[in-house]
């Protein structure tokens, strides 16, 4: 099957193959070509180039007119926590009225309140509810995305979660990769008995998870109040066993050692970041492990945001991802998330958009096959409206400029 999309405006985050994520100065080079055209095969970017190089209709499948739009590659969103049973707007009250993230879990909310209430709902039902954000983000443009555990915290409701994510892998066209977050806090029966969770999470979580199959990395909520160092590094390690790469929540509430231990690790990413010192930032320089902010958590809990423009002065690569979860960043849309980078963290339009696809997708593992418009790349990004520039994406941070996604080559909305 071969499709020409033809008449786009400009072709952005386009590469001649080959790049895997952008650090530093290059996160400002955002190639593009004008007046031009792509051509997709198989569900594969087979060709671009101007119009003087276009191919005749007659030799192609299928002709989509871009109507003057831009094209960009989706978004690829490395963090998220959209299998999850029900909203929490209750605590967003409680927040309004002046409890920290901390008080609300200390009184039983957060984590555990998801918890309680995934643990009620059927796998059918998870799948369902899940189901929903998963065309809920598709429309806004996402195009590859990690999806995590983490509010089973035991090992049936754990197995539970991940098997949804499996679920939502063999149903859409969407890219999805699984995240094992069984160490998101301890289980509300394991109150007080911290270490005999990490137990649980070591000796029967992580063994069950792998044999099954079910997840491409694990996590740990490395922070104040959550698991210390020492015990990531033990859940970390266990994971590795299984062929489970390590990712690291760290730094979002203090300076508490999850650089550190994501490094020692060669963790793929390491979340949040906060809370992130310079002398984190120096310890990341010429390691693989992306770090990676969350900027809808900083505006959604009113809390510092990630130091950007630190880490990418120090020649750092950096992503970006929207954090989706019902608690403390109940939104997926990718675009508000660039839109929040470049107003609260002070990112340039092109260093934004890179953060949102080849370096989200190298969060992923998988850039070499997703996040920019390569020859021999999957073939998803998204045709805008016509805009007139890339920079009015970010700009103009509540308009809707998706026209219509292209999934693997295929026309979803």
């Amino acid at each position: 099957m071969k499709t020409l999309v033809n008449n786009i405006a400009t072709l952005a985050g386009i590469d001649g193959g080959g790049v895997l994520k952008k650090a530093g100065a290059e996160m400002a080079q955002l190639d593009v070509i004008n007046n031009t055209w792509l051509l997709v095969e198989d569900g594969v970017v087979s060709d671009f180039d101007t119009v003087d190089n276009r191919p005749a209709p007659a030799d192609v499948d299928q002709v989509v007119d871009a109507a003057g739009g831009t094209v960009l590659p989706s978004w690829c969103d490395s963090h998220t926590h959209i299998v999850y049973a029900g909203s929490r707007e209750r605590e967003f009250v409680d927040k309004i009225n002046g409890l920290s993230y901390a008080e609300i879990a200390r009184r039983g909310g957060g984590i555990l309140n998801s918890a309680d209430r995934l643990h009620e709902m059927s796998e059918d039902e998870l799948y369902q509810q899940a189901m929903q954000r998963v065309h809920e983000v598709i429309a806004k443009g996402t195009g590859a995305i990690e999806i995590k555990s983490g509010y089973g915290l035991n090992t049936q409701d754990e197995l539970k979660m991940l098997r949804v994510i499996a679920r939502i892998q063999e149903s859409t066209r969407l890219r999805v990769m699984s995240t094992f977050l069984g160490a998101h806090a301890v289980g509300r029966e394991y109150a007080g008995r911290q270490a005999e969770y990490v137990d649980l999470v070591v000796n029967e979580m992580i063994p069950a998870v792998g044999a099954e199959g079910l997840a491409d990395f694990v996590d740990v909520f490395c922070d104040e109040g959550f698991f210390t160092p020492e015990e990531t590094a033990r859940i970390l390690e266990a994971g590795a066993k299984y062929g489970m790469r390590g990712k690291i929540h760290g730094q979002e509430l203090a300076p508490s050692g999850g650089v550190e231990v994501a490094v020692k690790h060669n963790a793929l990413s390491v979340d949040h970041l906060e809370s992130m010192t310079d002398e984190d930032i120096e310890m990341m320089r010429g390691t693989d492990t992306m770090p990676t902010a969350l900027p809808g958590t900083s505006f959604f809990l009113n809390m510092p945001f990630a130091p950007a423009r630190k880490m990418i002065a120090a020649g750092l690569p950096m992503a970006i991802a929207s954090d989706y979860n019902p608690g403390s960043t109940p939104s997926g849309d990718m675009k508000f998330v660039v839109s929040l980078a470049c107003i609260k963290m002070r990112l340039q339009p092109a260093e934004a958009i890179n953060a949102a696809t080849i370096n989200g997708a190298a969060a992923m593992g998988i850039s070499a096959d997703y996040g920019s418009i390569a020859v021999g790349k999957v073939a998803n990004f998204f045709i805008t409206h016509p805009i007139p520039s890339i920079d009015f994406i970010p700009y103009a941070y509540t308009t809707p400029i998706i026209d219509r996604t292209f999934l693997a080559g295929e026309q979803i909305g």
